[in-house]
């Protein structure tokens, strides 16, 4: 066992990774090293609920973490995240080195939990509180890479029927405008070069009680206005949140990439009442169609439950439809499952499993090949791209390079020479496209 020694596991989404990030920062800034799992003295777990059986996974990580750290019983085990919030105390039981649990509102505190911890053997604690506000990190500094995440709320206030959020992240709270201007500017002077704005309902920001005047669309003019920023995106948008200002954005604010994840859930108008989304099939028609004006090259993606229950046939093809329509180029999709404590594990009607799994391949069946023909059309048109770092398949004797265009989608770039192209903007032609990526060529001098 390595002294003042860390590794953290990731689960879920990105502001996992990001609150992942802040604390794995602010613990080297506390003398503590990175480290591989059976070295670490602390190992920490940050977990997610949203979708089937995270409990399990949980408990796999924890049984992977007591066979890797046999030879050391004194480690420190830490369980973050939605599951902490959601299993609560339970979770000291799946074994001693369990002693430290973290809420969504109790990161801000865990470093020094986690010092403390380690000074007091016999010690076990939870942080698993909600807090009225949302409290401020300690600011941490160190290299973000060329893409840099802010999280600029936090928790949900929207209780959709199948949704745990509410109850593992809590009621929705917004950081101030002044904090998350301050929290973009640092990461722009580490090098960033573009900003990701991250809430569970990222465009609800500001009309909560913690709100200070800033409105969602105001706060990304006020961040797209900063110096160094090339490329700016934000997630998870709400549909029924999306006002006219944040659709005017995208053709207004030059550096707001196009491309945008909007969840739809569903294509049945059925389907999305019993599911409490708060708006149907034609108001997010109508919605796309307002967006595409805004900005006619603008790329969606989405999140789609299938099997909800009562899904009919119908309502399944219902959805099929929206996603043809729409013409997504990407979307999660999954098969519903029950949420301990959301209104519909309660509901009748539930979805045969079969059944369930036979749509869901349809249905991506159906994505893939859109996903190849909107890929397949962007052959032979000229781009830029951010490059983020090395690709993970080398060709000997080649450097290939990859980064994403303005639409998200990764491209993959040979470069010649020794030089590290990372955070750089390179222009390129694309000259293929594969199943979720795209090969380009250099068309221009890099910056």
């Amino acid at each position: 066992m390595l002294h003042k020694s860390f590794h953290i596991v990731t689960f879920g989404c990105q502001m996992n990774a990001n609150d992942s990030r802040w604390l794995a920062l602010s613990l080297e800034a506390r003398g503590f090293a990175r480290a591989e799992a059976v070295e670490a003295q602390v190992v920490v777990i940050n977990t997610c609920s949203v979708r089937e059986k995270p409990e399990q996974k949980v408990i796999a990580a924890l049984n992977d973490v007591r066979r890797l750290t046999r030879a050391n019983p004194d480690v420190l085990v830490v369980v973050a995240g939605c599951v902490a919030q959601q299993l609560g105390e339970a979770l000291f039981s799946a074994g001693d080195q369990v002693r430290l649990l973290i809420g969504s509102d109790g990161l801000a505190h865990a470093p020094e939990a986690i010092e403390r911890l380690l000074a007091e053997p016999e010690l076990k604690l939870a942080l698993l509180d909600f807090v009225d506000s949302c409290e401020e990190r300690a600011p941490v500094s160190g290299a973000s890479g060329p893409v840099a995440q802010v999280n600029i709320m936090q928790g949900c206030d929207n209780f959709c029927a199948y949704c745990i959020v509410p109850f593992t992240r809590g009621r929705q709270k917004s950081r101030p405008s002044s904090a998350v201007l301050e929290e973009c500017r640092a990461r722009l002077e580490e090098g960033a070069r573009e900003i990701c704005l991250l809430g569970q309902n990222v465009n609800a920001y500001g009309r909560d009680k913690h709100g200070d005047g800033t409105s969602f669309a105001g706060l990304l003019a006020r961040v797209a206005a900063l110096p160094g920023l090339a490329r700016l995106r934000y997630v998870t948008p709400h549909p029924k949140d999306m006002s006219s200002e944040d659709v005017a954005a995208f053709g207004t604010l030059a550096c707001l990439c196009p491309r945008l994840h909007l969840p739809v859930q569903s294509g049945s108008d059925a389907v999305l009442t019993r599911m409490g989304r708060k708006y149907g099939r034609r108001d997010f028609f109508n919605l796309v169609e307002r967006l595409r004006k805004a900005r006619p090259d603008i790329a969606l993606g989405t999140d789609i439950i299938v099997g909800f229950p009562g899904e009919s046939e119908k309502d399944f093809e219902d959805t099929l439809d929206m996603i043809k329509t729409c013409e997504f180029v990407s979307s999660f999709s999954f098969c519903y499952s029950d949420r301990p404590g959301a209104r519909a594990a309660l509901f009748p009607d539930k979805t045969a499993p079969a059944v369930s799994r036979e749509r869901l391949a349809r249905l991506q069946v159906m994505q893939d090949a859109l996903t190849q023909r909107l890929l397949e059309e962007r052959v032979g048109r000229k781009t830029d791209i951010l490059i983020e770092g090395r690709s993970r398949r080398q060709n000997s004797g080649e450097t290939s390079w990859q980064g994403r265009d303005p639409y998200g989608v990764p491209v993959h770039l040979v470069l010649s020479g020794d030089t590290d192209y990372t955070g750089k903007m390179a222009p390129v032609l694309i000259t293929q496209a594969k199943k979720h990526t795209l090969m380009a060529q250099q068309a221009g001098e890099i910056w």
